[in-house]
């Protein structure tokens, strides 16, 4: 048996309308219709920002010296002995 049968959407349909209302449906198609729009609104949206080439990537950040780092509470390290 199928589910979807011509008979059976008829009978889900007048249901439909009896706990409804003919002006609650009548909303509630127009809400669903706002909202398909909506969606498809904003899919084009992102298919259009995607076609726009993205902005080139930034340049390398300039290497910085390596220095000596402070030790314990902000005091600066012994210098390295070259002899070790």
């Amino acid at each position: 048996m199928d589910l979807f049968a011509p008979r059976h959407l008829l009978i889900i349909l007048l249901v439909c309308l009896l706990v409804f209302g003919t002006k609650k449906l009548r909303t509630i198609g127009s809400d669903l219709g706002a909202a398909v729009r909506g969606f498809k609104n904003a899919m084009s949206e992102v298919d259009s920002s995607a076609s726009i080439a993205p902005d080139p990537p930034a340049p390398p950040a300039p290497e910085v010296a390596k220095t000596q780092s402070p030790g314990i509470l902000g005091a600066p390290l012994p210098p390295e002995s070259k002899n070790a």
